[in-house]
């Protein structure tokens, strides 16, 4: 029942996705197509290879005509604007990610992550877009490196503005997960290469290293139910399993060596999605975590503890810490090998 409202919401609208030729952006692309009736789909994108290498693999489909493709940053201001003309659903996906990198490139994620988060703001202002949902990472809480500091800045940024916003239409949420499994740069596909160049041994950082699981696919239809349930102001965080590093290189190869290489600069053992510090703001759901703002919006009164559908949510327990190392759900080596085998064997 919920598909159906969320296909009849997107019905006849135009959505625009920055940094829309990574993974995400190609995966919402193929659901958008396959699944919706947009009336356009706008990808805005630095990269012109990428754009070119998207346009020609959806050259064939008959929906292809939805399609338009914007060259630009989000740190430029007015090309936004520009771009964003009409619009009325945002997905903000654009961002610098890498946590090393960040480490000895500060300024760089500092003007694409909190400088570009908000100019993709100011545009959706100028242009009276509806919704504007920006995807977080588990880095943002708790942040010990700059990429999870600049992302966390972005994640108030997003939240506070539904203040700014005021009468006016657009809302804004936030949607935070953990690294995406097969996207380009994450753990799965550099052991995979690894085992292909029949590398000696898999690098690991620690034995005690956990991170949080979630697909492609998942997080792609978890953007799009945010925009269903989303009221402005509300972090939402899936309820998605864990698993130990040391278990997926076993799934991949249980004869090959373990390395230990130690914390790269600003890497963590474990990941944080709801911290222990904003467990008073966080409401538990069958599915989901919704941490509420810590500030009230002065021109409504919003009550996050039911949702769209009318289910009721319930404050979790004093200290309540969503982490990748305490998490109930961990895949087991088994289940990691029939993963593998499902995604990389067809």
């Amino acid at each position: 029942m919920q598909k159906n409202k969320i296909k009849k919401l997107f019905k006849n609208k135009i959505v625009f996705i920055t940094g829309g030729t990574g993974s995400l952006g190609n995966e919402l692309t193929k659901i958008f197509l396959k699944e919706f009736k947009l009336k356009k789909l706008i990808i805005f994108s630095r990269d012109e290879l990428k754009q070119s290498e998207m346009i020609k693999r959806y050259s064939d489909d008959d929906k292809k005509d939805i399609l338009r493709f914007f060259i630009g940053d989000v740190r430029d201001l007015e090309r936004l604007k520009f771009a964003m003309k009409n619009v009325d659903f945002v997905i903000h996906a654009a961002a610098l990610k890498h946590v090393d990198l960040a480490e000895y490139n500060p300024i760089e994620y500092v003007n694409t992550n909190i400088i570009g988060g908000r100019n993709v703001l100011e545009a959706s202002y100028y242009n009276k877009v509806s919704k504007v949902i920006a995807l977080s990472t588990d880095k943002a809480a708790n942040p010990i490196n700059l990429y999870g500091a600049t992302k966390l800045v972005s994640d108030k940024l997003f939240v506070s503005s539904n203040n700014i916003a005021g009468p006016d239409k657009t809302r804004l949420s936030v949607v935070r997960y953990g690294n995406v499994v097969s996207s380009r740069g994450s753990v799965l596909p550099f052991f995979l290469n690894l085992k292909k160049k029949n590398n000696k041994f898999f690098p690991i950082t620690d034995l005690e290293m956990t991170r949080f699981w979630i697909t492609l696919n998942q997080s792609a239809y978890l953007i799009l139910r945010s925009f269903y349930r989303m009221v402005g102001g509300e972090i939402f965080v899936p309820k998605i399993p864990s698993i130990n590093i040391i278990d997926l290189a076993k799934a991949i190869d249980p004869n090959k060596k373990i390395k230990i290489i130690g914390i790269r600069p600003g890497e963590k053992l474990s990941e944080i999605l709801c911290s222990r510090d904003e467990y008073f703001n966080t409401i538990e759901f069958k599915d989901y975590y919704l941490i509420k703002p810590t500030i009230k919006f002065v021109d409504k009164k919003i009550n996050y503890k039911i949702s769209k559908d009318g289910e009721k949510g319930k404050p979790v327990t004093k200290n309540f810490e969503y982490s990748s190392s305490n998490n109930k759900k961990f895949l087991s080596i088994s289940e990691l090998k029939n993963f593998i085998k499902n995604e990389f064997n067809k």
